[in-house]
């Protein structure tokens, strides 16, 4: 009876909990109380750096996405109101030298099927269709890497957004620890797609010809193409590694 009388009293009396709190963390050796500290710090310092870059993100739309610079290109607003849009006249434009005083090594990436983009392609395009050729591009090393990438499909519509919008939540998952910092800060969609390009410009065109995704001459190609893709999904989804971002991705 008497030692719950005192048990009460401990829990009651403000003056033995900080006492009995006191005690407990004298047991706690000298150098990992330290750590403690230091790692407290660290995060303190983490929020701090995030909550600027957000704030910085937040007050200009002319940042690119790790703060460092305004974007290179103008940009429109386009069918996608997340991703940054260019329009053909201003890829022709980057063609012809009009930003060279900007000069920065570029990508074109052609997120269309291969038949298509061997049906042909823009000038300099690389094809990349796949969440796996994206994760490739993510492992390059600094010195390999474009400071500009610039996706499409024939429309713009899905494919190229849709693998734009991995390579972003990767590249942010993989710099998690050193937000706002990322691989491929600067990226660009291109508004209406290859479509709109070649019916702007074929002069960058390589042949100059236009072949659809629907084509009916690439039907089993195409056939093959979605039950491979959806079968590696399914896989990924199987595995857990399919991952969705908590909240909205700045790009």
């Amino acid at each position: 009876m008497r030692r719950c009388m005192e048990e009460s009293e401990m829990k009651s009396s403000p003056t033995l909990s900080r006492k009995s709190s006191c005690l407990f963390t004298n047991r706690i050796p000298k150098e990992n109380r330290l750590v403690n500290v230091a790692e407290e710090v660290i995060r303190d310092k983490d929020v701090d750096r995030i909550k600027l870059a957000v704030e910085r993100l937040s007050d200009s739309e002319e940042l690119i996405a790790d703060c460092n610079k305004p974007y290179t290109l103008p940009t429109i607003c386009g069918k996608h109101k997340d991703l940054k849009s260019i329009t053909p006249q201003t890829l022709t434009d980057l063609f012809s030298g009009e930003y060279n005083q900007f000069y920065t090594d570029y990508t074109i990436i052609d997120c269309r099927y291969p038949y298509e983009y061997n049906g042909r392609h823009i000038q300099g395009a690389v094809n990349i269709y796949t969440k796996q050729s994206i994760d490739v591009l993510l492992q390059r090393s600094e010195k390999d890497r474009p400071q500009i990438l610039i996706f499409h499909c024939e429309f713009s519509s899905q494919r190229a957004p849709t693998l734009l919008r991995y390579l972003r939540a990767q590249d942010r998952m993989l710099n998690s620890q050193n937000y706002p910092r990322l691989y491929y800060p600067e990226v660009y969609i291109l508004n209406g797609g290859y479509k709109a390009f070649y019916e702007h410009n074929q002069d960058f065109c390589n042949p100059s010809s236009y072949v659809p995704m629907l084509h009916e001459d690439y039907r089993s190609e195409l056939h093959h193409i979605r039950t491979v893709t959806k079968s590696q999904t399914e896989r990924e989804k199987t595995r857990g590694t399919s991952k969705t971002m908590s909240r909205v991705v700045r790009f």
